[in-house]
């Protein structure tokens, strides 16, 4: 090989290391600060510590969840459901204990807990089981305890029970009549005799038994619910099912019928399902009949899909109701749910044919089949991530929408003082003399308003004026901005005054530039690191700011959620007490992104000051 081709091969040789693996030789600091750019240097100063790096970190985090997650969660503002209030975070409402897997009786899904019977016929209870601050599902009388419970119902807030001597239970909220028997009952129970009943229904605070005779109880609370029975109907009823505070029956002839007294949306059933009928269900708002040809006639209010029946195979053989929802078994082992989605609870599993289901209870939101090796599989409600409010609502469903909005006002009243501050502060500090004296006067009289008494005024003046959530953020915004931007005008001025009379700003002179140039495209470049760093504190201090005006009532109002009258909302020692996910979440997660603006803004300020970047 010649001299050439060798000193060829090893320039190649030295260009690959160079290209892919770097030179051998570090460089020196004169040389390292002449490739590098004073924007590259500032960001190499800022990752370089670890508190900077974190922050930005979960800064970038929050601001994704807020931007994308209410495209996830949704909010409905009308939402509310007093079957859900306060329950504690967890994905625990359907946790089935394990002594009743090949070992049930029977179960009743309620409003946020399950219970159980095991072939033994002891009661099982989970998920949340509270009802009051002082009643809870889980105290289970020891007369249940001892006895051999055969049957369950589970109601909003109630449970009752049947023993295989025909006594009925009944415990929880018992303060209306959820346990005062009817008389006849009391009558047989007293005396020892059963009277052979052969189902249990509980609904908003009622209950209803049917015997094998054909007659149905109804008991409860007879000021809220319709609980009487007309005597027409008597000795030939097969089944009852219950709405939110009525209830219909199904005949030993196959008929359908209203068997109270009031006048209401279900007190006339149609016509097809007053012959021919197998089964009866009910949802909240809705009721359901099976024929015998397996098709399903369902009445009411049915806005929440209710008549949208799955397409399937074969023939529906038993139908079940929880609150919006229906499930269904067919001929085929096929299981079907339908209506309200919200929880999951119309996203019925594919079953193994080898395994097949034998038989399904459905309450509320969740669905539980049993299968025919014993297994229980649930669907539905499982529980909440963050728990959720005093109406039902979900804390991380509001949390997210929460932050978008508070951040949202926050950004756009830092863009507002942002805009006045620059011109005004560079204006001041470039011309000076009566312009300079003019723009601070004004400064430091709108500085010396008292904020927070001036949003209380404005809030006794514009509150009933502006009823409008958007209009009143808008306001909220603007008037932020408004008052916010002396503290930047200030620095800005300071800034300028000490560039103007730098080399560049003669020579822009010299050169002709106007004024406007100078100041916006010479001077304000040079003096961007302090406005970025003010920025960055000032975005964190209009948050904090939003959110105390919500906490005084004149932010944005509920049911629109902010970060600020989330908290509002928990500004009670019970809740401070017993419902402490109300108040931790929104706190931590605001104090948290808080404190990590804040940290970006001082890592910024130490990473633009020249004596910082020490080697």
């Amino acid at each position: 090989m010649s001299n050439q081709e060798k000193k060829k091969e090893f320039f190649l040789l030295r260009w690959f290391k160079r290209l892919f693996f770097g030179g051998h030789r570090e460089l020196s600091f004169m040389e390292e600060e002449a490739l590098q750019s004073p924007l590259r240097m500032i960001g190499r100063n800022f990752w370089s510590k670890r508190l900077s790096r974190a922050a930005v970190i979960f800064f970038v985090v929050v601001l994704i969840i807020v931007t994308v997650g209410p495209m996830l969660l949704p909010i409905d503002l009308s939402y509310q459901d007093n079957t859900q209030i306060h329950v504690a975070p967890g994905y625990y409402l359907m946790n089935v204990p394990r002594e009743l897997e090949g070992n049930l009786r029977t179960i009743a899904p309620g409003t946020t807990y399950g219970v159980g019977v095991d072939k033994q016929g002891k009661v099982h209870t989970w998920g949340h089981l509270r009802v009051t601050n002082v009643i809870t599902m889980g105290d289970i009388p020891q007369e249940v305890k001892d006895a051999d419970i055969t049957m369950l119902a589970a109601g909003y807030d109630h449970i009752s029970a049947l023993d295989s001597t025909g006594k009925i239970h009944t415990w929880g909220n018992t303060r209306l009549g959820q346990a005062t028997l009817p008389r006849e009952v009391e009558s047989a129970i007293a005396a020892g005799e059963n009277l052979n009943f052969v189902q249990l229904e509980a609904g908003n605070q009622f209950s209803a038994a049917v015997t094998a005779d054909g007659k149905l109880f109804v008991w409860g609370n007879s000021n809220l619910n319709d609980i009487k029975v007309k005597k027409a109907y008597q000795e030939n009823i097969k089944k009852v099912a219950a709405n939110i505070n009525t209830y219909f029956v199904l005949t030993n002839d196959g008929e359908v019928a209203y068997a109270g007294f009031q006048q209401n949306a279900f007190s006339v059933v149609p016509e097809e399902v007053k012959s021919g009928v197998v089964d009866i269900a009910a949802t909240g708002f809705t009721s359901a009949a099976l024929k015998e040809d397996g098709s399903v006639i369902i009445w009411g209010n049915v806005s929440r899909g209710e008549r949208n029946i799955p397409e399937h195979d074969g023939k529906i053989i038993k139908i079940f109701g929880g609150r919006s929802h229906y499930s269904a078994l067919t001929d085929k082992g096929e299981v079907l749910s339908w209506g309200s989605n919200h929880f999951g609870q119309s996203n019925a599993p594919k079953f193994d044919a080898n395994d097949p289901v034998v038989d399904i209870y459905t309450g509320f939101y969740q669905n539980y089949a049993v299968l025919q090796s014993g297994k229980i599989q649930g669907w539905g409600l499982k529980g909440y991530l963050l728990g959720t409010d005093q109406f039902g609502r979900d804390v991380a469903t509001r949390l997210v929408n929460g932050g978008r909005v508070t951040m949202t006002v926050g950004a756009v009243a830092v863009i507002i003082s942002l805009i006045i501050g620059v011109i005004l502060g560079g204006i001041a500090g470039y011309f000076g003399g009566v312009v300079d004296i003019l723009v601070c006067r004004l400064a430091e009289l709108v500085g010396s308003v008292p904020f927070l008494p001036l949003m209380l005024i404005m809030s006794a003046i514009l509150g009933p004026l502006v009823p409008n959530v958007e209009d009143r953020m808008y306001i909220i915004m603007v008037v932020l901005g408004l008052l916010s931007w002396t503290s930047l005008a200030f620095i800005i001025r300071a800034q300028i005054l000490a560039q103007r009379e730098m080399e560049y700003v003669t020579a822009a002179k010299a050169l002709g530039v106007k004024e406007r140039g100078i100041i916006f495209k010479h001077i304000i470049p040079n003096v961007i690191s302090v406005i970025l760093v003010h920025t960055t504190l000032q975005f964190a201090t209009s948050m904090l700011t939003e959110s105390s005006l919500s906490y005084l009532g004149f932010g944005i109002v509920p049911p629109t959620p902010t970060w600020g009258n989330m908290l509002t909302g928990a500004n009670d020692s019970i809740v401070i007490q017993q419902y402490w996910w109300r108040w931790v979440f929104p706190s931590l997660i605001f104090s948290i992104c808080t404190i990590a603006i804040n940290l970006i803004g001082d890592g910024l300020r130490d990473a633009i000051d020249p004596k910082s970047n020490e080697r």
